[in-house]
């Protein structure tokens, strides 16, 4: 595949770009990246002058699992532009989560070039290290990604970073030796499967990432921060709805609790390697060891429905997408923005989904047959519609949820409708600090 930079000459003479603003390498007083300057380069050349005084020397953090691909992407990168320079990039492994926290104490020492979880990105933002992504590349961004990945690389209306897979969620894993593809569509289906042959259902129902689903389904959902930019706020809800999805999901739990397990997602792979467990809500970065784990048996579905009042009810959950953006630091801003934004293209997400079984958020790749014959990609993309984007998640937000999923699946205590609404009142006045 070969990846050609698009150029645009309708009333322009020459192209427009973002370049060196590094007002994230001092203070940033606006609570925003650098304020950017717009340099015109040479429309040949979409490096601009970087290259003149010599090698361009880059940096990309990328996770242990992409190493060899992100070299083979990279490697092409650098021939794809060697017309125009000498470019020599350095990966370093590293996870998702890192990059937040290594930049936040001092972007001048990160990578130009980075991966990141799209719940870092308000982070990042607030301390000018992200460099914004403007212009054409914008473009670029909005008309080739699905939108609520655009979302979860946008605030306070500026894109700062480029969409790199829409997969960073979860859904219903099974083995479908115990549980049929029909029952797997209800919750009660799939629980009452497992009890007939004497499996396990395994949800880590006291990790707020997984019990966010409680208050989503719900109707309790997160809609970005307040006017303050920092406190979380919610969406309007129906507290009746609310206490009625969260007692139903504790009442059915209760009800097969000889084979409910809330535990760490491991252990739906682990439990399908011994034959223990029959289904479970697992991670779309499991899923190629539950392929492994369960063979021509291996199901994938979105998460079911459960019985509330009489009314079969859709589980929406949390659904998260990888980005990668440019370091406000980096000293060769148009180089970092071509090799993000050519990471991130149709051809290279296509290969990620071949490669790493990653689900993309191109929208031609995500309606391609590649992506439709692949039962683990389609679920976790068709669950992408049932959920609420992780995008402006405070971190606030994460323990008081798990202490509401821990105290729903505690079976030994008492719980009524009225614990329940008081439940919910109090996880929203902890996770926005009242």
């Amino acid at each position: 595949m070969f990846y050609k930079v698009k150029k645009v000459f309708a009333v322009m003479l020459s192209a427009v770009m973002l370049v060196s603003a590094f007002a994230a390498c001092s203070e940033s007083s606006d609570n925003s990246s650098a304020s950017a300057e717009l340099h015109v380069y040479d429309d040949i050349n979409p490096l601009g002058r970087e290259g003149e005084n010599g090698t361009i020397k880059l940096k990309v953090w990328g996770p242990d699992a992409a190493q060899e691909s992100l070299r083979e992407h990279c490697d092409e990168f650098c021939q794809n532009m060697k017309e125009y320079a000498n470019i020599e990039i350095e990966i370093v492994p590293q996870g998702e989560a890192d990059p937040a926290s290594q930049l936040l104490t001092d972007p001048t020492v990160g990578a130009d070039v980075f991966g990141f979880a799209c719940d870092s990105i308000d982070k990042l933002v607030s301390a000018g290290a992200l460099l914004e992504v403007t212009g054409m590349d914008k473009d670029f961004i909005i008309e080739n990604n699905v939108e609520d990945s655009v979302k979860t690389a946008t605030v306070n209306d500026k894109i700062f970073a480029f969409p790199e897979t829409g997969d960073n969620s979860y859904c219903l894993v099974y083995d479908k030796s115990v549980v049929s593809d029909d029952q797997a569509k209800t919750l009660e289906g799939v629980l009452e499967a497992c009890k007939a042959q004497n499996k396990k259902f395994v949800m880590d129902a006291r990790d707020g990432y997984y019990a966010c689903m409680f208050l989503f389904t719900g109707g309790v959902t997160i809609e970005g921060f307040e006017n303050d930019g920092f406190t979380q706020k919610f969406s309007s809800y129906n507290m009746k709805t609310a206490t009625d999805t969260i007692m139903a999901f504790r009442n059915l739990f209760l009800k097969y609790k000889d084979i409910f397990v809330s535990g760490e997602v491991t252990n739906v792979v682990d439990g399908f390697n011994s034959g223990t467990v029959g289904a479970g809500i697992d991670g779309s970065w499991n899923f190629s060891y539950a392929k492994d784990a369960l063979g021509t048996n291996a199901g994938f579905a979105v998460l079911p429905t459960i019985n509330v009042n009489g009314t079969p009810t859709q589980i929406v959950n949390m659904f998260g997408y990888k980005l990668i953006g440019v370091n406000s630091c980096s000293k060769y801003p148009n180089t970092s923005i071509e090799l993000a934004k050519f990471l991130t293209s149709e051809e290279c997400q296509k290969d990620r989904a071949i490669d790493l079984n990653w689900g993309p958020s191109n929208k031609e790749v995500a309606e391609s047959t590649l992506i439709k014959s692949d039962a683990a990609l389609s679920a976790i993309l068709a669950q992408s519609q049932n959920s609420v984007p992780q995008v402006s998640v405070s971190q606030k937000f994460w323990q008081p949820v798990a202490t509401l999923g821990t105290i729903v699946v505690d079976f030994d205590i008492e719980f009524t409708e009225k614990d329940c609404q008081e439940l919910i009142r109090k996880t929203i006045a902890n996770v926005r600090d009242e």
